[in-house]
């Protein structure tokens, strides 16, 4: 691996707070292309222009959830956010919105991924449920 392709990894976790495992594959096997597809990142997420970067992060969650994006690139947007000092409970009302149009499985696929970074639990019944179980 070149320098250069290390220190861009580097950069990139430094103005991210994150890579992904393609991003650091993609820097050894064809640096060039990560570079022009990171451009685009840039102009979009990253370079601030009118919505700022804490806003971006939510809508980014919010996209990955509707989308059902692998669980861990939500988590890392969600570490972000939380890194930016959004607080758990607006990362969790952001998810919320993606109910009504993406529907229950999407919502309970983020919803999942937030439950995991912040470890939110819950109650547990206290009465035997039809199969007579509790859970």
């Amino acid at each position: 691996m070149t320098d250069e392709a290390q220190q861009y990894i580097d950069d990139m976790v430094t103005s991210r707070g994150y890579v992904l495992d393609y991003h650091k594959v993609m820097a050894k096997q064809d640096f060039t292309f990560l570079q022009a597809a990171n451009g685009i990142v840039n102009a979009a997420y990253l370079n601030e222009r009118l919505l700022d970067r804490v806003t971006k992060e939510l809508i980014f969650i919010c996209c990955l959830t509707v989308i059902r994006a692998p669980r861990a690139q939500i988590q890392a947007h969600i570490r972000v956010a939380l890194k930016l000092g959004v607080s758990e409970q607006a990362i969790l009302e952001a998810i919320e919105i993606t109910l009504p149009e993406a529907g229950i499985v999407a919502f309970q696929d983020g919803f999942e991924a937030w439950r995991e970074v912040v470890g939110a639990d819950g109650l547990e019944p206290t009465v035997e449920g039809f199969n007579g179980s509790s859970n």
